[in-house]
């Protein structure tokens, strides 16, 4: 078996998380049309498998009235679909009424259209590169 010196182990680790660092993207949120400035603004960047669940890559920012830009650090290239909504109440959750409609506004990448249900992964799908900017424009209720 052989040993490694532990300064050329560490420069080893370092250089592949480098690497894996180089393979990834921030992917930067443009949403507009905020109400009133309330609560944050919460972002998903989400993978088909996690699409509307429990997605891998988040950030939020204080909700500001009119555009907002939200970087969300870190994501792989390939294709994602990205979610936004305005936390208005700051409970950390998309609110809904009685029937699981929004109570909240809303938005998806691509504009992808949220009719009886939310729109399929393939509608607000988008392709992350070494950079990425994608604009999400919330709907309003």
């Amino acid at each position: 078996m052989t040993r490694f010196n532990p300064l050329f182990r560490a420069a080893l680790l370092l250089s592949a998380l480098g690497a894996a660092d180089a393979q990834a993207a921030t992917v930067e949120v443009l949403v507009s049309a905020v109400a009133g400035g309330k609560g944050s603004i919460k972002v998903a960047v989400c993978d088909r498998e996690r699409f509307l669940k429990d997605c891998a890559y988040t950030a939020s920012a204080p909700a500001k009235e009119g555009e907002n830009v939200i970087a969300v650090p870190g994501v792989p290239k390939g294709t994602w679909a990205v979610l936004v909504y305005q936390d208005e109440n700051g409970n950390g959750q998309l609110d809904r009424n009685f029937i699981g409609i929004p109570k909240e506004n809303y938005g998806f990448s691509r504009d992808a259209a949220s009719r009886f249900g939310p729109p399929s992964f393939e509608d607000a799908a988008i392709e992350v590169g070494d950079e990425a900017t994608v604009t999400a424009r919330i709907r309003l209720h």
